[in-house]
């Protein structure tokens, strides 16, 4: 996989992709790293033309059916970016660019600027949220396999090892493990009872991109069949966003409002409260994961508010008396080490 420096084949592939003579001067630059294993590149040239090169590690499974789910998306009318060559060999791929401005940048922005983009987004996720199951084109189309109770297991798991432990330094006794253990997979059950649909698996505001004052999807790489809560914890109890209680709630209900999943209310409400729980136990794990074993320390800033809102989701629920109580041990280590001479992560 490419480093700082675009490979030689990746220049070549842009200029057959796009059609550019050998004489076009390309400028070239690396954008920020992301935690997928991929090397992403924009590439510009006069007068104003720009795509964005996309190099990755084909060992990563889920990498290689990121083009074969845009061209999918793209015919169901799914806001994507257009996808404009894929050379599987040299495992590269190349995309239209969307700009800068991603839904996170825009965090700060006049609060009907933000609904308005909040609504849409959710919106654009109903539409393949409600894509029948059974019309999905398998043959055509790989997905990673399904959320089930191996992967929600893995979740929790990886919270544990990446988080609780890598983090915290948290030991779990066998008698408050296997409680735990027992509340969770529960939850987990409670998931798969659910409706099952198209989920995006990783569908936070930097995935988001803003194009024309529409948002536009990325990094659906992951996605597969699972519950649609799962997709609604990740957007509204995003770690990268401040959002009030009330204002996923307001949310949540705008959402409800386009679908019809079959639950009252109140259990839509606790399933999602459930779901975002899950979800945000995943994503404590890889800010543990990514920010100390593979390095990139931006990760770490972003624990405090993806502890808060696991805490809040989990305070919203009755059956997680056990994961409530760790939390609240984590709180401790982590507002003590907060206060640290020596930094936050020892």
């Amino acid at each position: 996989m490419g480093g700082t420096m675009m490979r030689p084949e990746a220049v070549q592939f842009v200029r057959k992709a796009l059609g550019l003579e050998g004489s076009t001067a390309l400028e070239v630059m690396p954008l920020s790293k992301r935690g997928s294993d991929r090397v992403f590149f924009r590439v510009s040239w006069s007068p104003n033309g720009s795509v964005i090169v996309i190099d990755y590690d084909p060992k990563r499974r889920e990498n290689c059916y990121y083009a074969s789910i845009t061209h999918f998306l793209e015919g169901i009318s799914v806001p994507v970016p257009h996808a404009l060559g894929h050379d599987p060999s040299n495992h590269l791929m190349v995309t239209e660019d969307l700009g800068e401005t991603d839904l996170w940048s825009l965090r700060g922005s006049q609060r009907e600027i933000r609904d308005g983009l909040y609504r849409q987004t959710l919106s654009a996720m109903q539409r393949f949220h409600s894509f029948p199951e059974k019309e999905f084109p398998t043959e055509r189309v790989l997905l990673m396999e399904p959320f089930d109770g191996q992967l929600y297991k893995w979740e929790r798991d990886y919270f544990r090892d990446h988080f609780v432990e890598a983090v915290c330094h948290i030991r779990l006794d066998l008698p408050f493990s296997g409680a735990l253990e027992t509340e969770l997979s529960q939850l987990a059950d409670r998931l798969m009872a659910g409706p099952r649909c198209l989920v995006h698996r990783d569908l936070q505001s930097q995935n988001v991109m803003i194009r024309g004052g529409k948002p536009v999807f990325i990094d659906f790489q992951g996605m597969r069949f699972g519950s649609p809560f799962y997709d609604l914890g990740s957007f509204l109890c995003d770690p990268y966003v401040e959002l009030t209680d009330e204002e996923r709630i307001g949310y949540l209900s705008a959402y409800y409002g386009l679908s019809d999943w079959g639950y009252d209310w109140d259990a839509f409400r606790g399933l999602f409260w459930g779901a975002s729980a899950q979800r945000l136990m995943q994503a404590l794990g890889a800010y543990g994961f990514l920010g100390l074993s593979k390095g990139l320390t931006a990760f770490l800033e972003y624990i405090p508010a993806g502890l808060e809102n696991l805490e809040s989701a989990a305070g919203h629920t009755t059956g997680l008396p056990h994961l409530r109580e760790l939390l609240g041990r984590c709180r401790a280590v982590w507002t003590e080490r907060m206060g640290h001479p020596k930094g936050v992560i020892s």
